[in-house]
Order: structure tokens, then C-alpha cells, then sequence
């Protein structure tokens, strides 16, 4: 049976990872911070899908919490076959009003711990000539947005290069880039979505039904929805931030547990 593991696995786009696989009949280890949330989780998962759930709490701003996910994914006796990079987070203010230690802490979520759970994950996984990493990042890394799009610009860069190194070798390593996705995080960092056009938003279970589709199709970069593909593509030929104001607005700004 393949297993996933999935980070920040108890909410929005990664609890819909989580249902998705797991009607696939993916064996599923879902990773937060939340042991609560977490398990509660697991058993409905397991009641709806009868899959093995196995879950494990950790935080990944912590060298702790990425230490023990680390463990389990270079576990030969329990190989992880899928590798899902969702856990993320953004700060609410502008770049030198938000803390250092909150910046930092966003840095080693999206940044350190995908370099180090997929440096866990892919030794595996090329030894079985097989796997994927989906690294999940944003469309606000297209466009120059502070620390968040920043960082979401290396998880795009990285994934793109790592792709190309492990041509040949059976494992394929994708940037997953929603825009609005229907999710709790604008609520969890007190952000209000009143100015944001209703057709802009996107369902979680679209966004992960696409990353998959882009996955087996061997693409190094999904971006869901023909209107994100659109913005993309005007990022890339505009002067540097000209898409300012729409990159401020759907950057994924939140914490999952």
C-alpha cells in the first residue's frame, strides 16, 4: 500500500490532501502541531475510508518538530512514497513591523523544513526508483511580497531544481501555488475577505485535484485555475511589482495545525 505523509494535515488544502488520498487508498501519516485536532482527524479519516492513519504531532518552527518528521520519513521499515510540504504560515503586517522571531519562525517553516524533510525523504525514495514531493507554496511567489512571497518563491525555485536533478531517477518533485482557497486560515490570522470578488476563490478540493493531475503529468510547477494561470503569466511580463496589491491579497496567510 503507498503511504503520504502529509504536514499541516488537520486543515485546508492539507486535510483535503488527506480525504483525497486517503479515498485513494493511500496508508496516511498526517503531521501538527494539535494532538487533539490531530486525532480526531485520523478517526474520522479512518471511519469514512477504513485507511491506516497513523498521525504524529510536531512543530516544524521548531529543530524538535522537524527532527521527528525527519525520523519517520528515513525509516526504511515504513517508506513514505508521497511527501507532502503543506504546514505553512504567513504574518499579518507589513515587512519591519512583524517580529524578527515571527519572521524567522516562517523562514524555518517554509524554507528549513522543506530542505530538510525532503532531504529525509528522497534518499528512499530514489532507492525504490519511485515517489513525489509536493512542495506546497503560492502565487504570491511570483510577484515581490516581503518575507511570505519570498519565501514562497524559493519553495517554487527549489522544487523546480530539484526536479531537474532527479530526471531519470522515477521521483518527480512539484510546487503546488494556490491562490484563494476556501480554508479557515483568514480567519485563524484575523484577516477579513470582504474585498475579495467571490471569483476569485477556489475550493480546496479543486486546488489538490489539480496539484495531483499536474503531478502525474510530470510538471514541476501546478498553479490550479486557468485565472491564476492567467495572473501568473501577467506577473512574469509586468515591471516588478505590478501585481503588488493582488500578491498582498492572496498570499496563504496562516497557520496550520
Amino acid at each position: 500500500m503507498t503511504t503520504a505523509l502529509i504536514t499541516g494535515a488537520t486543515a485546508g488544502i492539507g486535510a483535503a490532501f488527506a480525504r483525497r488520498l486517503a479515498r485513494g487508498g493511500y496508508r496516511l501519516v498526517l503531521v501538527a502541531r494539535d494532538t487533539e485536532r490531530l486525532e480526531r482527524a485520523a478517526a474520522d479519516l479512518r471511519a469514512k475510508f477504513d485507511v491506516e492513519t497513523e498521525v504524529l504531532t510536531a512543530d516544524l518552527a521548531t529543530d524538535e518538530g522537524i527532527g521527528a518528521v525527519e525520523a519517520r520519513l528515513a525509516d526504511s521499515s515504513r517508506p513514505v512514497d508521497l511527501l507532502v510540504n503543506n504546514a505553512g504560515f504567513g504574518n499579518k503586517g507589513a515587512f519591519g513591523v512583524v517580529p524578527l522571531q515571527d519572521e524567522l519562525d516562517m523562514l524555518k517553516v517554509h524554507i528549513e523544513a522543506i530542505l530538510r524533510l525532503s532531504t529525509a525523504a528522497l534518499p528512499g525514495m530514489r532507492e525504490r526508483g519511485r515517489g513525489a514531493i509536493i512542495n506546497v507554496a503560492s502565487v504570491a511567489a511570483f510577484v515581490p511580497r516581503g518575507t511570505y512571497g519570498a519565501s514562497k518563491a524559493w519553495v517554487v525555485s527549489f522544487s523546480q531544481g530539484v526536479m531537474r536533478d532527479l530526471v531519470g531517477t522515477g521521483v518527480r518533485v512539484m510546487a503546488l501555488c494556490p491562490g484563494f482557497t476556501r480554508t479557515e486560515f483568514h480567519q485563524r490570522a484575523g484577516m477579513g475577505t470582504g474585498n475579495i470578488p467571490s471569483w476569485s476563490w477556489l475550493s480546496a478540493e479543486r486546488v489538490v485535484d489539480e496539484a495531483l493531475r499536474d503531478l502525474a503529468r510530470g510538471r514541476a510547477v501546478s498553479v490550479p485555475s486557468k485565472r491564476y494561470k492567467a495572473a501568473v503569466a501577467l506577473a512574469r511580463v509586468l515591471p516588478s511589482g505590478g501585481l503588488g496589491g493582488f500578491s498582498s491579497k492572496a498570499a496563504r496567510t496562516y497557520r496550520t495545525n
